[in-house]
């Protein structure tokens, strides 16, 4: 089977108004996507839509709307480097940890202070899955087609680290969908993943917000009054 990546991306770049905005353009390239390769699930319940928080929340309830089916909430936490947070030297999701070595190595960071970093954001990750989801319990992903969203994908760690979390769940298959992503990042996801649908894949790539005229960090009462809005209606 072809890979349909290729011919699912934008081939002329664009700029989304926001997270919203992007996801309706994701949504309708995955459509086209569960048409033409998944066609007895399209549109029943044999999807499930996963929203990465908190970013990817906004862009997965448009494709979970458009397709009419569940969405839920996936949590990975970036592994921020002591000092340096905004630099991530690997991610977390469930019991995954994915590592960026090149990093770790580069700047010397010892193995407690890697530890004591994912303890820390295994704390904040169970903090926000309480907040998220109360007492719902999370989708259940065994046998079924998930759909995984984020706002786009930079270095891809977040991604793969949700894929592999996911993986444990046991769905049919897992395909990948964002707004942006650079090709390398997009290639090192469809790896592992069963696919990756994209609408941009930059030759230029700085930043997922630089295809974004509002970017503004997407807060918990966002993700909690879109978790609480129907999809399915």
């Amino acid at each position: 089977m072809t890979r349909p990546g290729a011919y699912l991306r934008q081939p002329a770049p664009r700029t989304f108004h926001d997270r919203r905005d992007a996801g309706r353009a994701l949504a309708e390239l995955v459509k086209v996507y569960l048409a033409d390769y998944l066609p007895g699930v399209a549109g029943a319940q044999g999807v499930v839509v996963l929203g990465m928080a908190r970013g990817g929340v906004p862009v997965a309830w448009e494709v979970a709307a458009a397709l009419r089916t569940p969405v839920d909430v996936f949590l990975v936490r970036k592994l921020g480097v002591p000092q340096q947070p905004e630099l991530a030297m690997g991610a977390l999701a469930g019991d995954q940890v994915v590592m960026n070595d090149e990093v770790v190595r580069s700047l010397g960071i010892s193995d407690d202070t890697v530890q004591s970093v994912i303890e820390r954001e295994r704390t904040e990750l169970r903090r926000r899955e309480r907040t998220y989801r109360g007492d719902r319990p999370a989708a259940d992903l065994r046998g079924k087609a998930v759909i995984l969203v984020d706002d786009g994908i930079a270095t891809g760690a977040s991604v793969l680290a949700a894929v592999r979390a996911v993986q444990a769940a046991e769905p049919a298959s897992i395909i990948v969908a964002v707004p942006v992503a650079p090709h390398s990042a997009r290639r090192k996801v469809a790896q592992e993943a069963d696919d990756v649908v994209c609408v941009m894949t930059p030759d230029a790539f700085d930043a997922v917000g630089q295809v974004y005229r509002d970017f503004h960090q997407t807060d918990d009462d966002e993700v909690c009054d879109l978790l609480a809005a129907p999809t399915t209606g």
